[in-house]
């Protein structure tokens, strides 16, 4: 028993706030922000990746069972099973994007809906790599030029579903940040919200001189103009499409 004490006891030590083992900062309600200026990591290109796997009863029957567990201790060790689309899953096409603010007054958003994909180098200072429709383990990526950090004055990164069944409840979602230095930083999309469209997953702003990311976390049942509207943005928008692939 003591084993298996310990064991859960280190896991539930590490959950918050990561650990050289996993070399991670994980983003939860408790522990909802981190420094970047205080990790050394507030220059650079900062590398923000989604990435999801599809959610089935199965999956989550066999996850849940205590009993399986009990009887097969060892299955604790065993990677669980990845899937993406199937037959057997409802089908979801998750995208990030990232409403800006910079330091003269100008605003938009980098996303994939309507081909804004943004530039490092020059404002935003944000570039979105492309668009996974699919759920591939690479998922999407935003990069954020921190060298031009002085003119964001701030940032919300984004998830929502284009143009399919609501499902957040049958994903299981992430967001990881890749700063220049340091650990990484991740955040769970793992509050169940089976209708909602569209999540505010974290903002990104200087505070008394620390460039700050916080965790948000927060799920609308619209779409982008809903998170405006919540974070007072002030954009205006209208419907976009994707090309068929």
């Amino acid at each position: 028993m003591a084993f298996w004490d310990n064991l859960w006891r280190n896991k539930a030590s590490q959950f918050d706030s990561g650990s050289s083992s996993t070399n991670a900062i994980e983003l939860t309600k408790r522990n909802p922000s981190v420094s970047l200026t205080k990790q050394g990591a507030a220059t650079g290109n900062l590398r923000v990746n989604l990435s999801w796997r599809m959610r089935t009863s199965d999956i989550e029957g066999r996850a849940r069972g205590g009993s399986g567990l009990l009887r097969h201790p060892f299955k604790l060790f065993k990677p669980e099973v990845v899937q993406a689309h199937t037959l057997g899953v409802v089908n979801v096409d998750l995208d990030i994007g990232c409403m800006y603010e910079l330091a003269d007054g100008s605003k938009g958003v980098v996303q994939p809906l309507g081909g804004f994909f943004g530039s490092l180098n020059e404002p935003p200072y944000i570039k979105l790599s492309g668009d996974d429709r699919f759920g591939a383990p690479s998922g999407e990526t935003i990069f954020i030029n921190l060298d031009h950090r002085e003119e964001i004055k701030r940032l919300l990164v984004f998830v929502y579903i284009y143009d399919r069944t609501p499902a957040f409840d049958r994903t299981h979602a992430n967001v990881t940040l890749y700063p220049s230095n340091g650990p990484r930083i991740e955040i769970e999309l793992d509050e169940r919200a089976p209708q909602a469209r569209s999540c505010a997953v974290f903002s990104l702003e200087t505070v008394k001189g620390d460039l700050v990311v916080r965790r948000e976390v927060k799920f609308v049942y619209g779409f982008q103009a809903e998170l405006d509207r919540l974070y007072g943005w002030g954009l205006q928008w209208g419907r976009g499409y994707k090309t068929k692939t």
